[in-house]
């Protein structure tokens, strides 16, 4: 069994999928994605994840393996991760040799995400069934933890793809490297985390059926992971909700006027994934995430208070992502992270209660 993390998580990141709407410069818009992780690794923020996606003109970014390579020179501390790399979209030595470079670039600060695929036209491009999708991650999983294991050589056939005697050149840098499977609401995320030893990256945490299956998807975990003989961490384990924060409430649904929309309408239109809020009403949208517990357009106090929600329907988890989104502008959505770096985080870090201790002795 594991140790459960019951006061809250201690690390804090991102998720950038990224989510541009459509019609202006997707050259702009990508060198502010780097511009935010440059701002969090500045604000001490621990990591953050880049997506792959191929299609659908929001979610930009191709290859997170070319994006991390850029981030990583431009930053000091945070550590990158593929949110997620869509496993039956590439064959596994390949995937595993560009993850093990990366390693040594980043000197052991990248990680690999793994999912079969979020958007059923990239695989519909690349002839893949989406009911298949599922099951070549597994597949594609587990002869890449094999590679990375080095142990000895891989050799394996299956219906897409084949290792004959195969190894890598290199081991990770330091001689590990975490992978995390991505989970959505089913417990498929979960029992493949629980299979192979992986940490488990929980994107639709926030979202009803999501929220609901928080502890279920442990427990899946679980048993998978007694079964296979693995040890499971809940200080591993990551959930992803969407924030944007200021002073006061007021202020956070005023400056999420300048993008929410379009967000909810990508989701509800184009996406397959079940995160907006089921409205069409633009005047209750801000409502809607918040009532619904999708996420929080508030204060640093109410983004305290998701995180201990969470906390308590999962049982304990070590690591909470913030959605990446534009719902404010560039401005006031750095400005949001910097209120969590500033009041959110130190709650569950206690990184300000030493001070506050010392002013009162000295008073």
């Amino acid at each position: 069994m594991s140790t459960p993390v019951p006061d809250g998580p201690r690390r804090f990141g991102t998720f950038l999928a990224p989510f541009h709407p459509c019609g202006q410069n997707p050259t702009l818009a990508l060198e502010r994605d780097l511009d935010l992780i440059v701002h969090l690794d500045r604000l001490g923020f621990d990591e953050a994840w880049i997506g792959e996606h191929h299609s659908a003109g929001h979610e930009l970014i191709a290859s997170p393996e070319v994006f991390i390579a850029t981030a990583a020179e431009r930053t000091r501390h945070i550590r990158l991760g593929t949110g997620v790399s869509s496993l039956p979209y590439h064959h596994p030595l390949m995937l595993a040799d560009r993850m093990v470079l990366l390693s040594h670039l980043t000197r052991g600060r990248v990680m690999l995400g793994a999912g079969p695929g979020a958007l059923p036209s990239d695989a519909y491009m690349m002839g893949i069934e989406v009911a298949e999708q599922r099951d070549m991650m597994e597949e594609a999983l587990e002869a890449i933890l094999a590679l990375l294991c080095g142990d000895e050589p891989v050799t394996r056939k299956t219906g897409w793809f084949e290792l004959r005697d195969a190894r890598l050149q290199l081991r990770p840098y330091g001689g590990d490297l975490e992978v995390a499977v991505a989970a959505m609401v089913s417990p498929a995320g979960p029992r493949a985390a629980g299979r192979y030893g992986c940490s488990l990256l929980s994107l639709g945490a926030t979202q009803t059926a999501g929220f609901d299956a928080l502890g279920y998807h442990w427990g899946a975990l679980e048993k998978r992971a007694a079964r296979y003989g693995t040890t499971p961490v809940r200080a591993d384990w990551r959930l992803v909700g969407p924030m944007h924060l200021a002073e006061t409430r007021e202020q956070a649904a005023r400056d999420v006027a300048f993008g929410l929309a379009d967000w909810v309408a990508y989701f509800q239109k184009v996406a397959a994934l079940p995160i907006a809020p089921d409205t069409d009403d633009p005047d209750r949208l801000v409502e809607a995430v918040n009532a619904t517990g999708l996420g929080v357009i508030g204060t640093p106090d109410d983004a305290i208070a998701q995180i201990r929600r969470l906390a308590e329907q999962s049982g304990g988890f070590g690591t909470y992502l913030l959605m990446a989104h534009e719902w404010a502008d560039t401005e006031r959505t750095r400005h949001s992270y910097e209120l969590f770096a500033r009041y959110v985080a130190p709650a569950f870090q206690g990184t300000a209660q030493a001070p506050a201790a010392s002013r009162d002795w000295a008073a």
